[in-house]
């Protein structure tokens, strides 16, 4: 297993320098990647690029690229850009974000994913692989009929035409559609206990290419709080459970209601719900077990963040990328190498 670091995106509670700086310690303890995400405020590509040209080894991952906000032709040109500045360092998630961003900040129809998914993949590898990009698709259709456009390639010899792509993937059918067309998988709240589930669906996906999950990445990103007081801890992670469990999306369609329903608390992720979308987020916050927050994160003590590194390992994870969840860049710094150590006590450096 390698170690990742997840800066998340921008917020009022933090800056691209904090941003930047976590990625060059990060760099400097030899964590294996650096995500960054996009919703609609600071976007994934900009960041990226910034923080590429300030660090040397750690590899640079979208977690994610939005894929309503982008053509995939556009994708693979910034794609290609970003690992061949970066010295083949760059890896590609992409997602297709909720109904909400989708419909209400890009004005795209969210509709069919899973098929618009594969499309956009498809079209993204075969541009970057520098072929005459001609597709014929329900969402995609290369070049336009009767006009003008002709076939094009990728006008640059890239570092690499084969760039590791990522999908960011929560339902059962997506996990699928992940395994069969992608290089990995971006997970959130991952419990080590429960992941055998989510790696069934993967490994049905891989299989349809006659493949097994050797080679293929599993990327947990976990939240990371260390203390000695375990209930201290998770009420710091709390407002985040609580926002994406009971917020992020409507009532009808939240994907990470789904997985807390999954996990075994279907009763408790409906109240989180209720209390959210009732504009009671404090309350919500306290309605997230603290089990659910215990198995989706890496809470407590140096000691207990080694047992839980090793648990995730012993589950089949790949990547397990951390986000810091602290108030100051210098205690961001200070859990990034106490987890570093962590890491090592555990040894399953891969």
């Amino acid at each position: 297993m390698r170690l990742g670091l997840s800066l998340g995106y921008q917020a009022a509670w933090s800056t691209p320098a904090d941003h930047l700086a976590m990625a060059r310690e990060a760099d400097r303890l030899g964590y294996a990647v650096v995500w960054a995400a996009e919703a609609y405020g600071s976007d994934t590509v900009s960041m990226l690029g910034w923080i590429a040209g300030q660090t040397e080894r750690i590899d640079l991952g979208a977690a994610v690229m939005q894929i309503p906000a982008r053509t995939p032709a556009m994708t693979a040109m910034t794609a290609a850009t970003l690992d061949t500045l970066s010295g083949k360092r760059f890896r590609l998630g992409l997602g297709v974000s909720g109904p909400q961003v989708s419909e209400g900040w890009h004005g795209v129809r969210f509709a069919k994913p899973l098929a618009r998914t594969r499309e956009y993949v498809d079209v993204v590898r075969m541009a970057l692989s520098r072929q005459p990009v001609a597709y014929r698709g329900e969402f995609h259709e290369l070049p336009l009929p009767g006009g003008a456009g002709k076939p094009l390639k990728l006008g640059f010899r890239p570092a690499r035409t084969e760039i590791p792509v990522y999908l960011a993937a929560v339902g059962p059918r997506n996990l699928e559609l992940a395994g069969e067309i992608a290089d990995g998988w971006l997970g959130i709240f991952v419990a080590p206990d429960a992941a055998a589930e989510q790696l069934r669906h993967i490994a049905a996906g891989r299989a349809k290419r006659g493949l097994t999950l050797d080679g293929f990445d599993v990327v947990a990103s976990v939240p990371a709080v260390l203390g000695d007081d375990l209930d201290a801890c998770a009420d710091v992670v709390r407002p985040y459970a609580a926002l994406y469990v009971g917020g992020m999306g409507s009532r009808e369609q939240n994907f990470y209601n789904g997985i807390a329903v999954r996990m075994g608390y279907p009763d408790e992720a409906k109240l989180v719900q209720d209390l959210y979308l009732s504009r009671q987020p404090a309350e919500a916050a306290a309605a997230v077990p603290r089990d659910f927050i215990e198995r989706t994160s890496l809470i407590g003590t140096r000691e207990q963040v080694t047992e839980r590194i090793r648990a995730y390992a012993a589950a089949g994870v790949g990547t397990l990328s951390i986000s810091p969840y602290v108030g100051d860049l210098r205690s961001g710094l200070e859990t990034l190498r106490v987890v570093a150590e962590a890491f090592a006590d555990a040894d399953v450096a891969s």
